[in-house]
């Protein structure tokens, strides 16, 4: 990556104030940060921009400086199941660096956003050679498995308003924003619920205070109130989360 302070970064024509940052990266010893950031380019991620396919090898690793990836699982029927977000915790490819498999899984852009890009083989040359490196990955695709598999047990058992609850909280701590612009449709795709439940899910925690919502763009007003109404899996995913790193 060219240029001076990698915190401010042009993407195009505009400049990007801090944080412009991605917390795996800002964990790294100061020699192996250096060596890493001067290996990324700074790339902008419009919505819906796919950056893997199902079954495909990514040509890049997309460490996140903003915005919200969605990884999700496509059915035969078209369906998608959301079963992870990332945002500047990591990149969504970390499961592809472990090895050679492929499955049903897909990411693109949930919420527009920014990324410091790598190409995929020389990180993984990069994840072989440096200890300090391949040891938070590994820990970063830990916390993954350990998110999923909450996810797994949430979606089967907790109704579809916790669940909104719990998906709402995750997503505006990744966005580090109580304002998230999200239709209900995608909010429906995402938790794995039908529109009509979720829109009546979201118009009873509208109702309550606890979120507005307009045209789209969904703001948190009472988050105390919404992670009372989130299902006990939010507290277990955001102790990893804050944990991440540590």
């Amino acid at each position: 990556m060219s240029g001076g302070d990698p915190l401010r970064i042009s993407l195009g024509t505009t400049a990007l104030p801090p944080p412009f940052t991605n917390r795996l990266i800002e964990s790294l010893p100061p020699r192996e940060k250096t060596h890493l950031l001067a290996l990324v380019q700074a790339v902008p991620l419009p919505l819906r921009t796919p950056l893997y396919e199902i079954g495909e090898t990514p040509r890049y690793v997309h460490f996140m400086t903003s915005g919200l990836a969605s990884l999700v699982t496509t059915l035969r029927d078209g369906e998608d199941i959301q079963i992870g977000i990332v945002g500047r915790d990591g990149f969504p490819e970390a499961l592809h660096i472990l090895g050679p498999q492929t499955g049903q899984t897909r990411c693109f852009m949930q919420v527009e956003g920014t990324a410091l890009r790598m190409d995929f083989k020389r990180f993984q040359e990069e994840f072989q050679r440096n200890e300090d490196l391949r040891g938070l990955v590994l820990r970063y695709v830990q916390y993954q498995s350990l998110v999923t598999a909450q996810l797994v047990a949430c979606n089967r058992l907790h109704e579809v308003e916790e669940r909104l609850a719990r998906w709402l909280l995750m997503v505006s701590d990744r966005l580090e924003s109580p304002t998230m612009q999200l239709t209900q449709e995608f909010l429906a795709d995402m938790i794995g619920a039908r529109r009509s439940t979720v829109t009546l899910a979201a118009g009873s925690l509208q109702r309550s205070g606890v979120i507005g919502y307009r045209r789209g763009k969904i703001n948190i007003v009472d988050r105390e109130s919404l992670a009372d109404a989130a299902c006990e899996c939010f507290p277990v995913i955001q102790r990893l989360f804050k944990n991440l790193y540590r």
